[in-house]
This record gives structure tokens, sequence and C-alpha cells, in this order.
């Protein structure tokens, strides 16, 4: 994955990573193999740009989530 979501993504940047990750599932699925869910998107934001922001460490779980995911898939 090129871009993941930076710190607080609007509502555009959100409806593509979600696109992305319903592809990625896809393939997965299509080639029949099991993975876990990608990590939930934050829903405690206060959106005060705290240092550590909810958004922080979803970003770097996605990442993770992908890489495996990637991995996984090309087996």
């Amino acid at each position: 994955m090129n871009s993941l979501p930076g710190i607080d993504p609007g509502a555009e940047q959100r409806h593509d990573v979600r696109a992305r990750i319903a592809q990625m599932q896809q393939r997965l699925h299509s080639a029949s193999l099991g993975f876990r869910d990608p990590p939930p998107e934050p829903t405690t934001c206060c959106g005060r740009g705290c240092h550590g922001c909810v958004w922080e460490g979803y970003e770097a779980a996605l990442g993770w989530w992908f890489e495996e995911a990637q991995a996984k898939a090309q087996g």
C-alpha cells in the first residue's frame, strides 16, 4: 500500500482506505486464504491533534495488517 491513512483522515481518504481494505479482503477470500479482520477505525478521536492520537495507532496497525495480508496473499 503506497498511501496509508494520515492522522484523522478526511472522509474521502477513509473511503479510499476502506476500498483498499475490501480489495485485499476479496483477494484473500478469492484465494481461499483465511485472514484476520483489519483493525477497526477509531471512534474516540477528540479532534485536538493530540500526540499519540488514536489515528496514529490505527495507521500503524493498518500498515502492519496490509503487510501481513500481502505476505499471505503472495504465499
